[in-house]
């Protein structure tokens, strides 16, 4: 089967011949042709079975590029034109310098420089990267002092620009603030040190980090996301990469349960609040309003003083790894009113007790307690304005009635214990 041509690269060059161009297709094996119209091309190399490498001969307009082999000549349509073209002119880099050890990415801007074949630091190729009219980038070859960058197309070399290697120090690292932050990442880190100017790179463990400011002392950047772990904050620059220093990504805080559930809307009581990923509080929450304080007990559990508040609010702590979210159990905590005793139906029964007494007043659904002069007495709470009890014994008299929620005691209202 005769060779197939599917196309040359670069497509175009001098008329005067001498572009190197790479021959794609397949059916190479043996070929001892290469033509570009009738004229016989130099430098033929069979790479491969689908590769050819050549030069040019000289020529003019647009002609077909064919293949020769044991088997035959190749008929696709592939053409190569022949073109006079400006040779490149640069007109920038940037950086325009960089380490000794080379590895950095340098942009070379100007003008036809379309198809480069070669960038070039002094006698050092460079490794081409990206390619348009007007913009190659590079990566730096190992270099010394100030040497020249050349480009070169099929159409001739370009000036040069001056690139200088530099010899810097590594940059150094003192500070992290904060040094901690949620799993999830996108919180501010500020990094200070020396050395600083020109950061390629700063690495949270092995997850790159997003830089937003950067000056030869301080540098800011958004914090990718991580597991919780302790991992090694780094920063490079075209002087090296710096000492580590230790970053912690936290789990998020996590509240199971409160205790007690039900408070006065006064605050000022202590609430126990267990869970996990406690133990870096910053604040804890009643609803929007914060506690009047906290102590941490342990990771697990921590204690907080109620403020004034109203209804049922969700307890939330906020730690570097974000605020608690709802969840499994139940973080709720309800704000009560003070109990208030309005009437007692009677107000009198007999010393040997067992008397049905109705109570009326306010804030009574969550009582807890009831006595008559300070003995306890057994109840049934019907809604939150009325009460059931039963009298316990007593001795003749007139007693204070009482009663109590975790809101705290109600006001007292007096019943009478008329002798057997």
């Amino acid at each position: 089967m005769a060779p197939v041509v599917t196309s040359v690269t670069p497509s175009q060059g001098n008329p005067s011949g001498g572009t190197p161009v790479t021959i794609n297709g397949s059916g190479f094996t043996g070929a001892t042709v290469v033509r570009f119209g009738s004229n016989l091309a130099t430098n033929v190399v069979v790479v491969s079975s689908t590769q050819i490498t050549a030069r040019t001969p000289a020529g003019s307009g647009t002609v077909k590029v064919t293949v020769t082999g044991p088997t035959g000549t190749s008929t696709q349509n592939v053409f190569f034109l022949y073109t006079t073209v400006a040779a490149p002119v640069l007109t920038a880099l940037s950086p325009a310098s960089g380490p000794t050890s080379g590895g950095n990415t340098v942009t070379i801007t100007g003008t036809n420089l379309t198809s480069a074949t070669q960038v070039l630091f002094g006698a050092n190729p460079a490794t081409i990267l990206t390619n348009t009219p007007t913009q190659i980038t590079a990566t730096a070859p190992a270099g010394t002092s100030t040497t020249n960058v050349t480009v070169t197309t099929p159409s001739g070399t370009s000036n040069p620009l001056t690139y200088t290697y530099t010899t810097n120090p590594a940059p150094t690292i003192t500070n992290l603030n904060p040094p901690n932050g949620p799993t999830t990442g996108g919180n501010t880190i500020t990094i200070t040190g020396t050395g600083l100017s020109g950061a390629i790179q700063v690495l949270f463990g092995a997850n790159p980090a997003t830089i937003l400011t950067n000056t030869p002392t301080q540098i800011t950047v958004t914090a990718p996301a991580g597991p919780p772990s302790v991992v090694n904050v780094t920063v490079t620059t075209p002087g090296g990469t710096s000492n580590p220093l230790p970053y912690v990504y936290v789990a998020a805080p996590i509240v199971i349960g409160v205790s007690p559930q039900f408070g006065p809307d006064t605050g000022g009581n202590t609430v126990t609040i267990t869970g996990s990923n406690l133990a870096l509080a910053s604040a804890v929450n009643f609803g929007p309003t914060p506690a009047a304080g906290f102590t941490v007990i342990s990771d697990n559990q921590l204690t907080a003083t109620a403020p004034p508040g109203t209804g049922t609010v969700v307890v939330t702590v906020t730690t570097p790894g974000g605020t608690s979210t709802l969840g499994p159990g139940n973080p709720y905590y309800t704000y009560l009113g003070a109990p208030v005793i309005n009437t007692l139906v009677p107000n009198q029964g007999s010393e040997l007790g067992g008397d049905s007494v109705t109570i009326n007043g306010s804030n009574l659904t969550y009582t807890d307690a009831l006595t008559f002069g300070g003995t306890p007495a057994s109840f049934s709470v019907l809604s939150d304005t009325l009460v059931v009890t039963t009298t316990p014994t007593h001795a003749a008299g007139t007693v204070n009635v009482q009663l109590h929620t975790p809101a705290g005691n109600s006001n007292t209202l007096p019943f009478t214990y008329d002798p057997a």
